[in-house]
């Protein structure tokens, strides 16, 4: 019988483990944390329960689905997506609607996105290399100076000539102006369903509900999953073989296979004798940090948003969330409504050490600023969760980098890199379980899946019809 080690209980390591216990492999999930779910888990707090931060599930992926409704069955709610955009004072609706993009920007304005749209279309800029160049070639340098720059620069904290055009790319790709001005003008008349850009599934105990129940599935099957456990580093012996993993405590536990999900960095950084090169690239990648704050306000009606994008650049605030717009059995009959307002930083950054409650006088003061709550607003409850390596940040030439990563780690056979953390990849959370799934099919079949393949397509998940992908 196979053994299997996963490390990480979030999307990318719960699917896989998941599958695994179902195919009788006996398998161990080591979760660092006291909770399963990654950047995907829920919590109760002031007698509600919240996310961190917004996590929406849709695929068109039938293998993706099949996870999601074997677990949750039907224990989800169908949400109408509402977000907006906060943009020099003014609230901007997305998808665009035209009436909105009138009211809101100058006919002067709106001219010189179309005059920049022309000219960039005429005259594209060739091969562009960095995420300034990608999006002013795709919708103008206007549109991108509005929509694009400074919340692009808040969430990776380098300029966008400094962002590698793969990310845009990857998160952009279906959309274009003129897609844009069509919708917005006819308000999506015609179209007679919900897509997964204006409705999608929820969990109605959280979105870490798929995957609390996946961990207690994966007991059920008689597999095993250690919270509080963290890994020292990945074992490997004289024949390039994964054997096992060291935990912090000293101890060692052998295995067939690895599967890692833990920071792709750390993970290399665990082996002894690592090439020169390798050792250069894992220093050329690096992850961006988020410090949430959540606000407990005596208000039962704030806004309609399930979360709003702040592009201003006079604050230092990225997003917030409102969970009471969610799914009504989040807030438990309670009349306050839970906020949870994002700021992205690095490590060294002054505010990822700094005071917790200058943190949330910070955050009290931008909330304020943006209009977004009455000025006798009253904050009943202040919380900070910080969240190290959640984001890897595509700085220009990265690939390059990481191909070097990549093709070293390839000689370990048996070592399975999956994930956000794992592959280095910004993926959703229909990509990671993917690659849990997958990973899963390769070490019970001997497929020979290429895991770095995914997420790298021209195939995103936003168009897909919510009758289809939800159908029984």
């Amino acid at each position: 019988m196979k053994k299997v080690i996963v490390i990480g209980a979030g999307p990318a390591g719960l699917a896989c483990a998941y599958q695994l216990s179902k195919q009788g492999v006996m398998v161990t999930v080591f979760e660092a944390s006291d909770a399963v779910g990654g950047m995907a888990k829920s919590f109760d707090l002031w007698g509600q329960r919240v996310d961190l931060g917004p996590h929406r599930f849709f695929s068109n992926q039938k293998e993706i689905n099949g996870f999601f409704k074997e677990l949750i069955q039907d224990d989800f709610t169908l949400v109408n997506r509402q977000t907006r955009i906060f943009y020099n004072g003014k609230y901007f609706q997305y998808p665009l609607k035209f009436s909105n993009v009138l009211r809101n920007l100058s006919l002067v304005t709106i001219f010189q996105i179309l005059w920049d749209y022309a000219i960039q279309t005429i005259k594209p800029i060739k091969n562009p290399k960095n995420l300034e160049e990608w999006i002013s070639n795709r919708f103008g340098k206007k549109l991108y100076t509005i929509f694009f720059k400074h919340y692009s620069e808040k969430l990776w904290g380098v300029k966008c000539t400094q962002i590698d055009a793969d990310w845009a790319a990857q998160r952009i790709k279906t959309l274009s102006l003129t897609q844009a001005v069509i919708s917005a003008i006819f308000n999506n008349k015609g179209n007679k369903h919900k897509t997964l850009v204006d409705q999608f599934a929820y969990p109605k105990n959280g979105s870490g509900t798929l995957y609390e129940r996946a961990a207690k599935a994966i007991e059920t099957n008689h597999g095993n999953v250690q919270l509080n456990t963290p890994i020292k580093n990945v074992l490997v012996d004289s024949n390039d073989k994964v054997y096992g993993v060291a935990l912090t405590d000293g101890s060692v536990v052998e295995a067939d296979y690895v599967v890692s999900t833990m920071p792709l960095t750390h993970l290399v950084k665990g082996f002894n004798e690592v090439p020169k090169q390798v050792e250069v690239a894992i220093q050329s990648l690096f992850f961006r940090n988020t410090i949430l704050v959540y606000f407990e306000i005596e208000e039962k009606d704030l806004f309609e948003d399930n979360w709003l994008y702040i592009h201003s650049p006079n604050v230092k605030l990225g997003r917030i969330t409102n969970f009471r717009n969610w799914c009504p059995s989040l807030n438990k009959g309670k009349n306050a409504t839970i906020l949870a307002l994002e700021y992205w930083c690095f490590e060294a950054d002054p505010i990822w050490s700094q005071n917790e409650d200058d943190i949330i006088d910070l955050a009290k003061a931008e909330l304020l600023s943006i209009n977004l709550t009455p000025k006798k607003t009253t904050i009943i409850n202040a919380k900070i969760v910080k969240v190290p390596k959640c984001y890897p940040v595509y700085e220009t030439g990265y690939q390059e980098k990481l191909d070097v990563i990549i093709n070293y780690l390839k000689r370990y056979e048996n070592l399975m890199p999956i994930g956000r953390y794992g592959s280095f990849k910004y993926n959703n959370q229909d990509h990671s379980i993917y690659m849990g799934l997958m990973a899963a099919e390769k070490i019970v079949s001997n497929n020979p899946i290429d895991l770095w393949a995914i997420n790298t397509d021209d195939a995103y998940q936003e168009k897909g019809v919510v009758k289809d992908v939800l159908a029984p």
